[in-house]
């Protein structure tokens, strides 16, 4: 009996910290994955199979690829799980990536957390601008950001670097991808 206590006062302590951290000291469990179900339907445009076309520019010059983005809900429409895989014109695999998509109650965006397959990991800030969705991150001597736009069952993403803290943008990245599912 006293380990069923301890263990019931030990979840308790350990759940304070939290509902802190997550800006929700008020609200209990249920209605905290209420609230963010609610702002990750805000994401349902990202939601599906995507199939189509893009170009990179990199220190060997400009290069196309094919590929695919699936985005589909996790944990009961708490989390998005973003999968892309995209070729060059010889199939061989350029680019591969995982993410997952989550929202922060303090800021009143989402967590970008990314995994490529090349060991390089990340955890951005995915925010609204206008009609369209930015993420980004700082490099040595400049940023990269990203702008997601969907139109009409098209997904548009654009990638530009900065050299100049932001005054100007160059891009580097374009991809255009049709939904399929």
């Amino acid at each position: 009996m006293k380990k069923i206590i301890l263990f019931a006062f030990v979840l308790m302590i350990s759940s304070v910290p939290f509902a802190a951290a997550q800006g929700s000291k008020n609200m209990q469990p249920q209605e905290l994955a209420e609230a963010k179900r609610a702002e990750m339907k805000k994401l349902d445009g990202l939601i599906g199979q995507w199939s189509g076309s893009g170009w990179i520019m990199h220190e060997k010059g400009k290069e196309t690829f094919t590929g695919t983005e699936t985005v589909q809900r996790k944990l009961d429409g708490l989390a998005l799980l973003v999968e892309g895989s995209f070729k060059n014109k010889e199939g061989m695999i350029i680019h591969e990536t995982l993410a997952v998509l989550s929202p922060n109650t303090k800021t009143k965006n989402y967590d970008f957390r990314t995994y490529l397959a090349n060991g390089m990991n990340g955890e951005q800030e995915l925010k609204a601008v206008g009609g369209s969705w930015q993420w980004g991150f700082q490099i040595p001597n400049g940023a990269i950001r990203y702008d997601i736009k969907i139109e009409n069952d098209t997904w548009i993403e654009t990638g530009e670097m900065s050299r100049d803290d932001g005054k100007t943008w160059m891009k580097f990245f374009e991809m255009n991808l049709k939904r399929v599912k």
